[in-house]
């Protein structure tokens, strides 16, 4: 495409950081006002007007499915060879690469699940944690949290205290007593790894930053490959992760950064949006664009996010405009039990026409979804719960991937879409058949030419583990339907206790930080936003102090 095509379609503020293809960039892009479409518009711009070649660029997210997402766009636009990926799947490929030069010998086993390790760890430490399943999840977390902010073992424990972090380990003890076993674990888990020559996916940054730091012929050549840089969710980004980034950008200051810290959701994880915020002190010389205008909501689902952001102490000022016809108000409805509250809210979506709308149940925890999943399948609703079974590791996607490996071998550019549905009718109507056809129906509309590039397609997600969208009633975290969006948004559980989460799940009294508010609320604003036609609340005791900013709050 030409410069002029690429801009078609963008509105003024769009076009403006469209077309700021040279140095430090920063665009504040609110929720669903076209930061993907901006992102990936700007590369093909720079491209298109000979300030970088696509081969030198790189694009940096969170999710595999939002690299995905921007490798399929980018080659919408003419730029198939520019690269997307996560930080930790770039940095991954280069540790790989230049293993042999910077390290020497085999490169070390990539630990996908700590569960092992983690209970090995705890049975050398001599700590009083019992190995559950709660206590598990909460070590592994504040172990990721640590390494994320480059906090050795023998630091955990004072850098917990001063973050003040938040436990939940149902012991009975209190947090200052568990974070100091946690560092026993922490370094019996270290030490553990070393011996069996393995590596988590925090050693990936960890140690791309060494290997950086340490080789400069390695450091340069990485340097010489990427000189373009954009950073998609910057409000994300981890202390550990601008580390790297640093090393890659060098003494250059052409890059592009895209966030919005009202959308901060991650600082449990290690994320601050210090970085982001504090982005023109670094370069005061940046652009700096906001997009507000909202493509994605109705005007009363946007007024009622703005309604709870304008509470924030910190946010407060960013507003969202919706582009949108009007819609329906937000239904909200109050049951007394979470099992009253199941039936009601699976009878109202078995209202909905669940072939031609998207529909998500979006709770505070994973444990809130059971109920729901129990209830829908009563229903025979069908429903996928998000971050179950990696879909490309399932036999019967496999099965299904030979078979279009072996048809796409026999061109039929024309009426490739239709071998598709013909190879694929012996597996039936499987949820996952519904999704490999409807991803191929979307590429096809899209102009893709044949049925080898939709199976390259279907290759690079799975690389990347992401895959095609599920069919049926979406069950998720709200932490975990970040970047994603739906006709219909159920909020459930919206209790106060449980958004906000109070310490310890509630059961210590403690008072929440200021901080930690701040951040349930955003994450609040993150659930509203994902919908696009009609937003439903409902609680199942006491509501929610967020519920007030509605002018909805119910006893």
């Amino acid at each position: 495409m030409n410069p002029e095509e690429i801009l078609q379609g963008l509105d003024p503020e769009q076009q403006e950081a469209v077309m700021a293809i040279r140095g430090p960039v920063c665009v504040i892009a609110g929720a669903g006002t076209g930061k993907t479409r901006v992102i990936t518009h700007r590369i093909a711009y720079a491209i298109a007007a000979g300030v970088t070649d696509q081969s030198k660029t790189l694009a940096l997210t969170f999710t595999a499915r939002a690299a995905g997402e921007m490798r399929a766009r980018l080659r919408g636009l003419g730029v198939p060879s520019a690269t997307a990926r996560t930080f930790h799947a770039a940095a991954l490929k280069q540790l790989m690469y230049f293993w042999p030069y910077s390290f020497g010998g085999a490169f070390p086993k990539l630990l996908t699940s700590k569960a092992g390790f983690m209970s090995e760890a705890m049975g050398r430490s001599d700590t009083f944690l019992a190995p559950g399943a709660t206590t598990l999840r909460e070590i592994s977390s504040e172990i990721e949290w640590a390494k994320a902010g480059e906090f050795a073992p023998d630091q955990y424990a004072e850098s917990a205290i001063a973050a003040s972090r938040s436990l939940r380990i149902p012991n009975g003890k209190s947090d200052r007593e568990n974070f100091a076993e946690i560092a026993k674990v922490y370094d019996s888990y270290e030490t553990l790894k070393r011996q069996e020559r393995v590596i988590d996916f925090e050693d990936v940054l960890l140690l791309t930053v060494g290997m950086l730091e340490e080789d400069r012929a390695v450091r340069e050549r990485v340097r010489d490959q990427y000189r373009y840089f954009t950073v998609d969710e910057y409000q994300d980004v981890s202390p550990l992760q601008q580390r790297l980034l640093n090393l890659w950008l060098g003494n250059r200051n052409d890059i592009c950064v895209v966030g919005d810290a009202a959308q901060t959701i991650y600082s449990f994880a290690g994320a601050t949006s210090s970085f982001l915020l504090g982005f023109t002190g670094r370069f005061p010389d940046a652009k700096v664009v906001r997009l507000t205008r909202g493509y994605r909501s109705t005007p009363e689902i946007i007024q009622m996010a703005n309604r709870v952001l304008s509470e924030s102490a910190t946010h407060g000022d960013q507003q969202l405009v919706s582009m949108n016809t009007h819609g329906a108000n937000f239904e909200l409805n109050a049951f007394t039990t979470a099992a009253g509250e199941a039936h009601k809210v699976s009878e109202r979506i078995s209202q909905l026409d669940l072939k031609n709308v998207s529909v998500a149940i979006l709770a505070r925890t994973n444990q809130q979804l059971d109920i729901f999943e129990r209830e829908l399948a009563s229903r025979k609703i069908e429903s996928q719960l998000k971050n179950a079974e990696r879909f490309f590791d399932r036999i019967d996607v496999r099965d299904a991937m030979k078979v279009i490996r072996s048809a796409s071998v026999i061109p039929n550019d024309e009426n490739w879409l239709r071998d598709l549905e013909s190879v694929l009718r012996p597996f039936g109507d499987a949820d996952y058949i519904r999704a490999l056809m409807g991803l191929a129906q979307s590429m096809h509309a899209d102009g893709a030419p044949s049925l080898r590039a939709y199976l390259r397609e279907l290759e690079d997600r799975a690389d990347q583990n992401n895959p095609p969208a599920l069919p049926g009633v979406v069950l998720s975290t709200l932490h975990a339907a970040k970047g994603l969006e739906w006709d219909h948004v159920f909020l459930v559980g919206v209790n106060d206790g449980t958004l906000p989460l109070a310490p310890g799940g509630g059961k210590d009294g403690g008072a929440i930080a200021p901080s930690t508010l701040e951040e349930e609320r955003r994450l609040f604003y993150v659930g509203l936003t994902r919908a696009r036609r009609q937003v439903h609340i409902s609680t199942s005791g006491e509501p929610s102090p967020f519920l007030a900013a509605l002018g909805a709050a119910q006893s």
